[in-house]
């Protein structure tokens, strides 16, 4: 018999204002059995405070900055969670949770975005130098036997079928050609993008939009969120979907059901 977990990932920009706009509807109903969350955007008292009743497990991470970045983690089962990447410029940002399940390790992150205070793309290096940290830290998990799944906000669209408006957007953060190969990097070298493994060339398949009106009613959108896995974990891949319709940010969730039959998933 198979065995199946469920992983959804989630950029709620701000969990107070997702709260108010059903996202306790949603989680509710949701049978995940790990949800990653990005942009939470609030102190890990107040965060967990508000999530603990969803899971049995819940971890969240805070930034520095108060009201700034953030992420957490629900889940059913109780993982062993690693913040760090080494550096405190980074650290301080609250964008990481590396968690092991036992032989499966999941990663919930938010990537820096690019494009500075004043949009003028003066946090490439910064972000490239995240992506490039975190390759590293998730390569001494492989190289100690796990098997890695990677999820949360890139902030990055890896090709043009990914946002609506490619050709107007070649020197916008998000999409400039340095981002784009870094993560084609990560696709080369040990990671499938589960959505793309599925639905090789579906067409307006998004998780962000710009909330300026009518702008999702048209789905003139970005993906930028993905659930990466490791290559040994491709043939494992169950189904890859996008919620679309579901409301409450300006991102929605994304799903990845993967078969984790005869993996150890507990850390006794």
């Amino acid at each position: 018999m198979s065995y199946t977990w469920k992983i959804v990932s989630w950029n709620v920009n701000g969990i107070r204002a997702a709260l108010r706009k059903g996202f306790a509807d949603w989680v509710e109903t949701e049978t995940a059995d790990v949800i990653g969350l990005q942009e939470v955007r609030a102190t890990e008292e107040l965060a967990t405070k508000e999530l603990s009743s969803f899971r049995p497990f819940v971890h969240v991470v805070e930034a520095e900055k108060k009201g700034y970045s953030g992420v957490g983690l629900l889940s059913k089962e109780r993982p062993l969670v690693e913040t760090s990447l080494g550096t405190a410029e980074f650290d301080s940002e609250g964008r990481v949770q590396i968690c092991r399940f036992g032989e499966l390790t999941v990663a919930n992150i938010y990537f820096p975005n690019g494009s500075g205070k004043n949009r003028d793309n003066s946090r490439i290096p910064f972000k490239l130098d995240f992506y490039q940290r975190l390759f590293e830290l998730l390569e001494e998990e492989r190289s100690a036997g796990q098997h890695v799944v990677v999820m949360g906000d890139f902030n990055t669209a890896h090709r043009d079928i990914d946002l609506a408006r490619p050709k107007d957007n070649r020197k916008t953060s998000g999409f400039r050609p340095e981002e784009c190969e870094e993560l084609e990097r990560w696709l080369n070298n040990g990671y499938t993008d589960t959505f793309r493994s599925l639905h090789p060339e579906q067409t307006g398949a998004y998780t962000w939009w710009s909330q300026r009106k009518g702008v999702r009613e048209r789905n003139v959108g970005w993906r930028i969120d993905y659930i990466l896995v490791a290559t040994e974990l491709k043939e494992r891949i169950v189904n890859a979907s996008i919620m679309r319709e579901q409301l409450g940010s300006d991102h929605c969730p994304i799903v990845l059901e993967l078969d984790v039959t005869g993996l150890n998933l507990t850390n006794a």
